[in-house]
């Protein structure tokens, strides 16, 4: 299994080094990161609106080791929200947000996190848009459910992700599928060890199954992260059964990837919205982009013996 190797890749200096210096990485790179600054990916939002897709929007990088840092990344997505104010494209376009890159692993980094996230949820509501709270490996959760539930007091939707290949997700999911909630179901892209997540690749799409009805039958507002073919067809008729329009819940793909597929759902009456990252600090988004399917790992190779 390749994939647990490239996780664990993701976190290594020296791998770091030699991705970022291959000659191929740049092109591959650029397939999944819209750009490194907002000037380069305010067109990518326009052209979405024009084809009747809408965005979230991920300002990359995670390793914070400073409050300086979490603090820079807080003030890069309210330039975010200020671009998108001046461009009238806050109702396109919300935004995803990881709290590792808003100081979470850092001494008192649950209160940093808080307080360094809630300036960017306020200025998002300010424009009539929202952000949802990624979810990271399993030892975070606890401090972004917390989060999350706190944001919501005063910002009912701030939505947030859950990951199907966690033992406790389906507890989750039904403690968050309540009227007014904003839940994104994705299979998740950490290395977890067996004693919280599944390992087979069928277990953890049959717990998608399920963690999918439950939203789909809750009172929340589920957002599908997929691009499966299966997976999709069984959340459009899960969401049929359910009683649900179309505009009761959303796919989400990411940026790059089957984006024929974005434009024929949205076609179809969906709501399809393109998960968008960008930034300079590209390396960990990368790297399980990779992991998470194998044919991505085969265009890095080809391109980097292409370009050597």
């Amino acid at each position: 299994m390749l994939g647990p190797v490239i996780l664990a890749a993701s976190r290594s200096d020296k791998m770091r080094r030699f991705v970022s210096a291959a000659p191929g990485t740049k092109q591959v790179v650029d397939r999944f990161i819209a750009g490194e600054t907002v000037d380069q990916v305010v067109p990518i939002v326009e052209d979405a609106a024009d084809k009747g897709l809408e965005v979230t929007l991920d300002v990359v990088g995670e390793d914070i080791t400073t409050p300086a840092q979490a603090e820079a990344a807080r003030d890069a997505y309210l330039e975010l929200v200020e671009r998108l104010k001046d461009l009238g494209l806050g109702t396109r376009a919300e935004m995803s947000v990881k709290l590792s890159m808003f100081g979470q692993a850092l001494a008192n980094g649950h209160e940093l996190a808080l307080a360094n996230v809630r300036p960017v949820v306020e200025a998002a509501a300010a424009i009539g848009t929202t952000v949802t709270l990624d979810a990271e490996d399993h030892t975070t959760l606890d401090s972004m459910f917390a989060i999350h539930e706190e944001l919501r007091k005063d910002f009912p939707e701030t939505g947030c992700v859950i990951q199907s290949y966690l033992f406790r997700t389906e507890d989750d999911a039904r403690r968050l599928a309540a009227a007014g909630s904003r839940v994104r179901i994705v299979k998740g892209a950490y290395k977890e060890p067996a004693s919280v997540a599944y390992q087979d690749k069928a277990e953890i799409d049959k717990a998608y199954v399920r963690i999918t009805r439950i939203l789909m039958e809750g009172e929340g507002y589920p957002m599908i992260g997929s691009h499966d073919p299966r997976l999709i067809a069984i959340a459009q008729e899960l969401g049929r059964q359910a009683g649900r329009k179309l505009d009761e819940y959303e796919f989400q793909m990411l940026y790059g990837i089957r984006s024929d597929e974005h434009v024929r759902l949205a076609a179809e009456g969906h709501r399809m919205r393109v998960y968008t990252a960008y930034g300079t600090d590209w390396y960990g988004y990368f790297m399980r982009r990779l992991a998470e399917k194998p044919a991505n790992l085969l265009f890095f190779g080809r391109s980097i013996l292409t370009k050597g």
